[in-house]
């Protein structure tokens, strides 16, 4: 595919998100050779750097991140991309010098505008980008990456829609939820639509119930103010999670283009059974770490972190049941958790098959009948595992639980990091992994009932130490032997 070089111009290029992901993404872009020819990154901050300070900056952030992989050859090369620009993103006066920067000759007409900030300011800055005409495409496209979140509810992404499409189509438009970019998320569509074996088993009459957890080891670290305005729910339930949901359990597209697959996504967003306020104790369940050890370290509770109001009720942990109310799941629960300061860090997709039904084996020794699992390792470990009862070797019937892996990345392959598909994905003008609007919608109309009962219920919240699980919330399984799946390795219950 014939890519067209393109000005990556970056707000908030001397943030957070651009030091840890975006600069060693398109690093690592430039040293694969996919960033195409005269192609530039335009950094805009506001510091008082001039271009030299900019680069030596760039230096300490790849350096940190890529380490033994560093080449200084290969870094003077990709420097030769950048051009800071100076300026406030609240005056008009950056972009009007922006405007002229991007007249010159040596950057590429097709602009890339990356908002690597505060939701807050999506609207103003937008605003003034098209006060100096600088979504015209009278000479090349204008596309505009959104990090999320995507509103802080049902009302605000609406209206926050309303103002971009004041200056964009919803082609323009790239939502990114980086979690897509993953090598074993994208795989999943692949595990499940290129193999016929599993197709016919992947229903409500063989599947027992879905799992998806997103474990955290580490607390808040510097995002004290985002985090307790948001709060688990928000930060990974409403994007990640249904994201993963949604490819677990879609119907397969016509075909892989974005809308057809999208299409498919939103289906399954409408699909899910609404949440009264009425049931929302009876299908979530939140809490917030207390002091405890994580990996032999001693850490602090939530309320003593920076930034934490002494008496916040904000979550660190949620999970929640949902019912997919269609052809294919109708009575599958679907079970997904996530939270911060958890035993360890793991994203896991479980997928739980029914009990066969007749248990030949019970006059037997069989001691350890488990139910066939597929295990699907999202990070840090990357697989594919099915799960299936052996016999022992022996005289005896007795059994043991093995699983077959089917690891998709070689020893000698490394891990791409989803930012890296993603920004080529916007200069490809592929928009597969990135979320349209309706999909953030149906989203947040399933997750708003629930915040809003949370929102007035700031007197109390479970609790649970550092270090643990989360709090004991077995109340949310429809069945007694239902349980939280904690491990990828074969376990016997």
């Amino acid at each position: 595919m014939n890519i067209e070089p393109c000005s990556y111009v970056i707000f908030g290029a001397t943030g957070n998100l651009s030091r840890v992901k975006l600069m060693p993404a398109l690093y690592h872009l430039d040293v694969a050779n996919r960033l195409p020819e005269g192609t530039r990154i335009i950094a805009i901050g506001r510091r008082p750097w001039n271009q030299l300070q900019w680069l030596n900056e760039v230096l300490d952030m790849i350096k940190a991140k890529v380490k033994e992989d560093f080449d200084e050859i290969l870094f003077q090369r990709f420097s030769q991309r950048f051009h800071y620009h100076q300026g406030d993103i609240n005056q008009p006066e950056c972009y009007l010098s922006l405007a002229n920067t991007l007249t010159q000759p040596e950057f590429p007409k097709n602009i890339a505008y990356y908002l690597s900030i505060s939701p807050a300011d999506f609207g103003s800055v937008m605003n003034l980008l098209s006060e100096q005409h600088l979504f015209n495409e009278d000479e090349g496209w204008r596309r505009i990456i959104i990090e999320k979140p995507f509103g802080y509810d049902l009302d605000s992404a609406q209206a926050l829609q309303t103002k971009i499409s004041h200056y964009l189509n919803e082609e323009q438009v790239y939502r990114i939820d980086h979690y897509l970019g993953k090598g074993m998320v994208q795989n999943v569509l692949v595990f499940r639509f290129a193999n016929v074996m599993l197709e016919p088993l992947w229903n409500r009459n063989y599947i027992d119930h879905i799992q998806i957890t997103h474990a955290e080891s580490i607390g808040i670290d510097s995002r004290g103010d985002y985090y307790n305005s948001a709060g688990a729910m928000r930060d990974m339930l409403q994007s990640h999670l249904l994201q993963l949901l949604t490819l677990v359990t879609m119907e397969p597209p016509v075909s892989m283009d974005a809308e057809s697959l999208r299409d498919e996504k939103v289906k399954v967003l409408k699909s899910i059974r609404p949440i009264p306020k009425e049931a929302v104790h009876a299908h979530t369940f939140r809490g917030q770490y207390t002091k405890g050890h994580v990996n032999g370290a001693k850490v602090p509770a939530y309320l003593d972190e920076a930034n934490i109001p002494s008496n916040s009720t904000t979550e660190t942990y949620a999970s929640l049941k949902l019912y997919i109310d269609n052809w294919r799941w109708r009575g599958v629960p679907i079970y997904m958790r996530t939270g911060k300061r958890l035993a360890k860090a793991q994203s896991t997709i479980s997928i739980c098959f029914r009990h066969p039904p007749l248990q030949f084996f019970r006059d037997t020794e069989v001691h350890c009948m488990n139910q066939n699992w597929i295990l699907l390792g999202i990070q840090p470990e990357e697989c594919i595992r099915i799960e299936m009862t052996v016999k022992e070797p022996g005289l005896e019937m007795n059994t043991r639980t093995r699983s077959l892996d089917a690891n998709f990345r070689n020893q000698d392959e490394k891990a791409i990091d989803a930012y890296e598909d993603l920004l080529l994905d916007v200069l490809k003008g592929d928009r597969s992994l990135f979320l349209r609007f309706d999909e953030v919608e149906h989203a947040w109309r399933i997750v708003d009932p629930i915040l809003q009962t949370w929102a007035i219920e700031r007197d109390y919240i479970t609790t649970y130490p550092a270090g643990s699980w989360g709090p004991e919330d077995n109340r949310l399984f429809d069945k007694d032997n239902q349980y939280w799946r904690e491990s990828l390795l074969p376990e016997c219950k």
